[in-house]
């Protein structure tokens, strides 16, 4: 469905806030809040976190700036996305191979660039970015969505970044551009057949991309297999993960109070295993809340996709949705046992300021989708 796109001065003017979801926003505030309270938690019998003061007034001022960003870009009308999505998949990729060339090694792998004293992982916008070039060629072949050829392109863009991430490496986020190609071809009416036979090629070339990673990285993959295989080596810290998730029981030890106990051992706690903090001083409801809560926001993102004025709109939001429901699925996963340990942030929970401002920019883009959904009043 074409639609044409109005000159960038007219995109602003063209705004019409009447249809702001304030449901999307209320949401995402919740879940920002839910983050900053978890954050602190997890710094506050950490003396190099500053009590947890250091790391809460980060994320805070991380979350004005993307809510400024989010707020902006839901005054740009989203259909710029659509006509720069060519330069936008140049940016990308030059983006990747920069991090390759000059990244700062974080765990491991090579995922950051470091300016002025800042980190900046250009892997978390990039998912973003790419939902957006991933719509665009979508929405472009509405009318040979079921072809093989439409698939094979399709997987074809994703797979340069992919690999080039998969390279630093960084399987969490590799696995995510994945979830966000099969979850924007399935909801876009692609083939299941031819899917599934290059689903099948995947899973056959499993072992290979295996082989790739490091050590380290493959004995920690398959630990969720046999935890106490190795409980003071490769599987120590999921083992410290599962040992504080179960000591929260029902409604949890309280804030601040779960450090003194078994997440005192796991390493990054408040960004991969954040999920630790919220099991431990919540508890199984706490954890519930907050997995509502994802619920609720994934479901106003479908809603904001399925009210959209074209194809390219809602392509962008069953993108977003894909990307936040594969985080969520093996963030908690991994944390609770039944999923490899791979590094995937919990959105807007886990610390970060290139995760929160990339999904803040991410959510300013639906709303642009929802305000647009009706003719504006200019």
């Amino acid at each position: 469905m074409g639609v044409a796109t109005a000159t960038f001065v007219e995109s602003f003017k063209a705004r019409d806030w009447r249809h702001f979801d304030l449901q999307l926003l209320l949401y995402v505030l919740l879940l920002i809040g839910f983050g900053v309270a978890m954050g602190y938690s997890a710094g506050y019998n950490d003396a190099s976190a500053g009590g947890g003061m250091t790391q809460t007034v980060k994320t805070m001022m991380w979350a004005a700036i993307g809510l400024i960003l989010f707020f902006v870009v839901a005054s740009v009308d989203y259909h710029w996305l659509r006509t720069l999505a060519a330069p936008i998949y140049l940016v990308v990729l030059g983006l990747l191979v920069l991090t390759m060339l000059i990244g700062t090694n974080l765990f491991g792998a090579q995922m950051s660039v470091t300016v002025a004293g800042i980190d900046f992982q250009f892997s978390e916008v990039s998912k973003v970015l790419m939902i957006t070039v991933l719509a665009a060629y979508l929405a472009g072949r509405r009318d040979r969505i079921g072809r093989l050829s439409t698939i094979l392109v399709g997987g074809a863009l994703m797979a340069v970044p992919t690999l080039l991430v998969f390279r630093q490496p960084d399987l969490g986020t590799a696995l995510v551009f994945v979830g966000i190609l099969v979850g924007m071809l399935f909801m876009s009416g692609a083939s299941l057949g031819w899917m599934g036979l290059l689903a099948g090629g995947v899973i056959g070339a499993l072992p290979v991309a295996v082989s790739m990673l490091q050590d380290y990285q493959r004995q920690r993959l398959f630990c969720f297999l046999d935890p106490f295989a190795d409980p003071q080596g490769a599987c120590f810290q999921l083992v410290q993960a599962l040992d504080a998730v179960g000591s929260g029981g029902w409604l949890g030890r309280g804030l601040t109070v779960g450090g003194e106990g078994q997440r005192g051992y796991i390493p990054v706690q408040s960004t991969d295993f954040i999920f630790t903090v919220v099991a431990e001083d919540l508890g199984f409801v706490g954890g519930v809340v907050l997995l509502a809560l994802f619920g609720l926001l994934l479901w106003r993102i479908l809603l904001v996709g399925w009210q959209a004025r074209d194809a390219f709109g809602m392509m962008i939001a069953v993108g977003l949705a894909s990307m936040l429901l594969i985080q969520v699925m093996v963030n908690v996963g991994m944390v609770i046992g039944i999923m490899p340990v791979t590094g995937i942030p919990l959105p807007f929970v886990t610390y970060g300021g290139s995760s929160l401002i990339s999904l803040l920019f991410g959510m300013g883009i639906l709303q642009s989708i929802r305000m647009r959904a009706h003719k504006p009043t200019l």
